[in-house]
């Protein structure tokens, strides 16, 4: 099977490629085709997976190219992990917003926006060559702001593109350890939208062990989540929040912790990742070797604002441990490959699972997989607090995909202005003029 990774120069290709070197099962992706528009990148990219398929027997056969239709061809599965505006793009996004006085998080609030505003073009792009070129293939949606991005996908299609993140994942596989309860096993009743959901139950052996983990503080300490938005909160919610929540339960203390730093998470992103991209230019010989030092530290300091405003200590290795995105997409794909009836937290059409959306909303919540692809599964209806705050970030995506598709500057000052992260309507319009001055993604949004 041939699998075409569009975004093949970005960092965390070669997560993807290990992930497939260890599918030794029938049926295994044997072609590997890397598209990018950045062919040193892709250089630098292609050297990491050589070097990491050194010993293994019968690798993917890994191609290169910066043609679209040509990476496309014969595809039967598609993953979209695309940057548009690259990382630089990404700290004009924090830098900006940070500037007005709110929050520039990637993917959450004014960040988010933006990187969606200049991402749907290219994405809806994207998804009508896959129509003309590959209908049959099955399109994989990493590209962030994922759930947005996936919805305006949607329309050209259809089913045959499903939204993936590993946060939902990791959160459940680090609850049910905490309970001494076997991940795999686990059904994890959880909701809502990319980056905006919760965990309200964690059913194992017919019986809901969320309630023992809420009344273990001991457990509760003992990962991520816990020790991000304390104990005494996680009661007071009886659920656990995605990671990113802590950017809307303590927006105040992490806006202060980020305004207080040398450098953004992109800034810091962009100057290791261009080191690492001009070092294996140089010496393309030590390729894997930079690649998995720079990722080391990468990890360990994701989200560290956030740690820093809960004093939840550095990262546990058990919290890395869960294995990222590049596993949850390996296992949809043996899952509609194989016709392996699988169970995945996606980000799909509601088809009427929570009651508050419409069928064609975009949500996060657990499905069936199996060769017709994803099927949501009913799980229990949010809390009028959760169906508040998504509902309001769902007016968020719909408006940002409007503008991006009308290229109208009063609807993407709408979208600004309804994220509950921008306090301001005056705000919403500064964030959108100065985003159009300095991305030049947004042109088309010029007055």
């Amino acid at each position: 099977m041939k699998l075409t990774i569009l975004g093949g120069g970005g960092f965390r290709v070669p997560l993807v490629y290990h992930a497939l070197l260890g599918d030794r099962g029938p049926g295994r992706i044997t072609s590997v085709v890397l598209y990018d528009t950045d062919p040193s990148r892709l250089s630098a990219i292609a050297a990491v997976l050589r070097q990491q398929a050194a010993g293994a027997a019968a690798p993917p056969v890994v191609t290169a190219t910066t043609d679209l239709d040509e990476a496309l061809r014969g595809a039967d599965f598609i993953f979209s992990a695309i940057r548009v505006g690259g990382l630089e793009g990404r700290t004009v996004d924090e830098r900006v917003a940070l500037d007005l006085g709110v929050l520039g998080q990637e993917t959450v609030g004014a960040g988010g926006i933006a990187y969606g505003l200049r991402t749907l073009p290219v994405a809806v792009q994207i998804a009508q060559r896959i129509a003309a070129v590959a209908p049959e293939a099955w399109t994989i949606n990493f590209t962030n702001p994922a759930g947005m991005v996936t919805e305006a996908m949607i329309p050209y299609l259809g089913d045959r593109v499903i939204g993936i993140c590993d946060s939902p994942s990791g959160l459940g596989r680090r609850a049910a350890l905490a309970l001494g309860v076997d991940p795999s096993t686990a059904f994890y009743d959880y909701a809502g939208l990319n980056h905006l959901g919760w965990l309200r139950g964690l059913r194992s052996g017919g019986v809901d062990r969320l309630p023992d983990l809420l009344e273990s503080a001991d457990a509760l300490a003992s990962f991520e989540e816990g020790r991000l938005f304390g104990v005494e909160w996680l009661r007071s919610l009886g659920s656990i929040p995605n990671e990113y929540l802590h950017y809307y339960y303590f927006a105040r203390e992490t806006l202060a912790a980020v305004q207080g730093v040398r450098q953004t998470r992109g800034t810091f992103l962009l100057e290791q990742q261009s080191a690492f991209y001009a070092e294996t230019g140089q010496h393309p010989e030590q390729a894997f070797e930079l690649w998995q030092k720079t990722r080391a530290e990468r990890e360990s300091t994701y989200m560290v604002e956030s740690r820093e405003v809960a004093d939840a200590g550095e990262r546990d290795e058990r919290d890395m441990a869960a294995g990222g995105y590049e596993q949850v997409a390996l296992s949809l794909m043996r899952a509609i490959a194989h016709n392996e009836r699988a169970s995945l937290i996606l980000n799909v059409r509601n088809r009427g699972v929570l009651h508050h959306l419409d069928d064609d909303a975009v949500v996060e919540i657990p499905c069936t997989v199996d060769a017709n692809g994803a099927l949501p599964v009913t799980v229990s209806q949010l809390t009028d607090h959760q169906a508040g705050l998504v509902s309001a970030v769902k007016a968020v995506e719909r408006a940002t995909i409007e503008a991006a598709t009308t290229a109208s500057r009063a609807t993407a000052v709408k979208a600004f202005a309804y994220h509950p992260l921008v306090d301001s309507v005056t705000v919403a319009r500064g964030l959108l003029d100065t985003y159009v001055e300095q991305l030049p993604n947004l042109a088309y949004l010029r007055p």
